[in-house]
């Protein structure tokens, strides 16, 4: 089964190979069968005249028509009756309430405050002192004092004279001539070909 697979998609895949191949030759030989036109420059067109519009007639003014305003009747405005007035009720008056007089706070005994004894804080011993050890004097080693150098004679080189170089002449920069533009040829338009060409040309190559 694996196998059969193999060699189905082998095919296939050299089928799709052969396929594109093919269709890249047709491809090239439409290239070359088509053959280049030369088309002519467009004629120049000449510019037309723009024609001059007369000016807009002034149109008159038309008189505004005056309405007649109509005559609303007055409505009499209705007149509200007037409520009668509730009487006056007497506010109740409110008795007195006696106010309960609390009796005075009982006065608290002062109690005697306990006196705890300190505890004695034993004394530490304090440590004995050692005595610092003396450290003996190393003596000095005393160096030898450097020679002394004697001082060398500076040699006087005599200076090179430097000869002056000659400025060269200024050369005039040539003057370039501006070359004329050349004219833009238009681009040629490919005329499309038919599907039924395309067809007969791509079965001539298969073939």
């Amino acid at each position: 089964m694996l196998r059969k697979n193999t060699m189905s998609s082998l095919v296939f895949l050299m089928a799709l190979l052969l396929s594109c191949s093919s269709m890249s030759s047709a491809a090239r030989h439409l290239e070359e069968a088509v053959p280049k036109k030369e088309y002519p420059p467009h004629p120049i067109v000449p510019e037309l005249p723009k024609p001059e519009l007369p000016p807009h007639p002034a149109m008159p003014e038309l008189p505004k028509p005056e309405l007649p305003r109509p005559l609303v009747p007055e409505v009499p405005h209705p007149v509200a009756p007037e409520t009668p007035k509730e009487p006056e009720l007497p506010h109740p008056v409110a008795p007195e309430v006696p106010k309960h007089e609390l009796p005075p706070h009982p006065a608290m005994p002062e109690l005697p405050k306990p006196e705890l004894p300190h505890p004695a804080v034993p004394q530490t011993p304090k440590e004995p002192e050692v005595p610092h050890p003396t450290v003996p004097e190393v003596p000095k080693h005393e160096l030898p004092s450097h020679p002394a150098m004697p001082e060398l004679p500076k040699p006087e080189l005599p200076h090179p004279a430097v000869p002056e170089v000659t400025k060269e002449p200024e050369v005039p920069h040539p003057v370039v001539p501006e070359v004329p533009k050349e004219h833009e040829l238009p681009h040629p338009t490919m005329p499309e070909l038919p599907l039924s060409s395309i067809i007969k040309l791509y079965t001539s190559i298969c073939v």
